[in-house]
């Protein structure tokens, strides 16, 4: 990767990214397995949804009768979300960093992963699990997608099996784990649907 420009740790990176629509990850919409997570798993509660993007999960899980709340670094993306979302579901999206203050803790009865661990420097991560055992209630969920595999360069950023056990055992127990068959063509065959409850 170039370092002429600014760093995946730094909101220009992706500002740039959603600006120019070099954004690979983006499946163009919610994808099938949370439509059908929540149609399974209705609210109340409150959702989160950090690092969302344009922001299509918003709309599945307030329909699924969720309070959410959706952040990413990117102005860009944040007013992306917002014009697609339109008024009221809009206004749940804002600018915020996941790691920082703005999110109160233990407030978050799910919340719901797609892009954004991968997204994270491994060194980053266990910062992730921390402040995501932090948001969640107990017995909460964190559940969604996990780029899985031993390759070291990114972002994406794989994860082995063996840092994940590492990494979320202390806090998470998993209580799902399978196969996703309508990847995307960047993650295709390297991601896992998952879905863990907070210890």
């Amino acid at each position: 990767m170039s370092n002429d420009g600014p760093l995946p740790g730094e909101p220009a990176f992706w500002d740039q990214r959603y600006a120019a629509e070099r954004t690979p990850w983006d499946a163009g919409g919610a994808a099938p397995r949370l439509v059908r997570f929540a149609a399974e798993n209705a609210g109340p509660g409150r959702a989160l949804i950090p690092g969302c993007g344009r922001g299509y999960e918003v709309a599945v899980l307030a329909r699924a009768g969720w309070d959410v709340s959706a952040i990413d670094f990117s102005a860009v993306a944040v007013e992306r979300a917002r014009r697609l979302l339109g008024p009221g579901l809009g206004e749940r999206v804002r600018v915020g960093d996941f790691f920082q203050g703005g999110l109160s803790a233990g407030t978050f009865d799910l919340v719901y992963e797609r892009t954004f661990f991968c997204a994270l420097s491994p060194r980053q991560r266990e910062a992730y699990v921390a402040r995501m055992a932090e948001l969640l209630r107990a017995d909460g969920r964190l559940v969604g997608f996990f780029y899985t595999g031993d390759e070291r360069d990114g972002p994406p950023y794989q994860l082995s099996a063996a840092d994940e056990e590492a990494l979320f055992r202390p806090r998470f127990e998993l209580v799902r784990e399978e196969v996703v068959p309508e990847s995307m063509p960047l993650f295709e065959g390297r991601e896992r649907w998952r879905e863990y409850r907070r210890r």
